[in-house]
């Protein structure tokens, strides 16, 4: 008997291990040029709102890839950001992914973390690194597992008025303690944004 998990055995499991890697790449890729980039761009902030705290809250259709038999599922995400123009702030996101799914394998995450923005006009790009819970049901309802997850991600929000946003983003996570060995999952979220104040 083999101790290697099932997914390990599939046939697109070296690509899909190729393909995350171009994807975390060009993801810290993307942070580098971010964090290297010296507001050339900037413009002043708005005088009423400089250093104002804003939260918004956020609703996005989601489609990921998980790492267990190279599942596609679709599902829905939640999420509260609290930042500043001053570029840092804070994000929590909850996600449930249950739809498409094959033999009842399904997963939600919990995650919260830090977000780093830029604005440029009607333009927020940015990236975040998460930390938290997930909650995995195996296949046929056979067991049921609650491990850490870690995600690092980045998007863009466009301002559609001084309220509404939409959003896209693309997130990867890694369950390093999951039951057959690490396993990671990669996905991407579209949704709109709502600011509350």
């Amino acid at each position: 008997m083999s101790i290697y998990p099932s997914f390990v055995k599939f046939p697109g499991f070296r690509s899909i291990k190729r393909r995350n890697f171009r994807v975390m790449l060009a993801l810290a890729l993307f942070a580098t040029a971010i964090a290297g980039e010296r507001c050339a761009l900037a413009q002043s902030a708005e005088s009423a709102n400089e250093g104002r705290p804003m939260v918004s809250v956020g609703v996005a259709a989601s489609g990921y890839t998980l790492g267990y038999g190279d599942r596609r599922i679709i599902g829905f995400s939640a999420w509260i950001d609290a930042d500043t123009i001053r570029r840092f702030g804070f994000e929590t996101e909850v996600r449930r992914l249950e739809y498409r799914q094959t033999a009842n394998v399904h997963a939600e995450t919990y995650l919260t973390g830090v977000r780093y923005h830029l604005n440029y006009g009607r333009m927020q790009p940015y990236v975040k690194a998460l930390g938290g819970v997930g909650h995995f049901n195996f296949s046929y309802n056979y067991a049921k597992g609650t491990y850490l997850v870690v995600a690092g991600g980045g998007g863009m929000d466009y301002y559609l008025n001084r309220r509404w946003t939409v959003r896209g983003d693309f997130e990867y996570q890694q369950w390093p303690q999951f039951t057959y060995g690490s396993m990671n999952s990669l996905g991407a979220n579209v949704g709109v944004r709502y600011r509350v104040f």
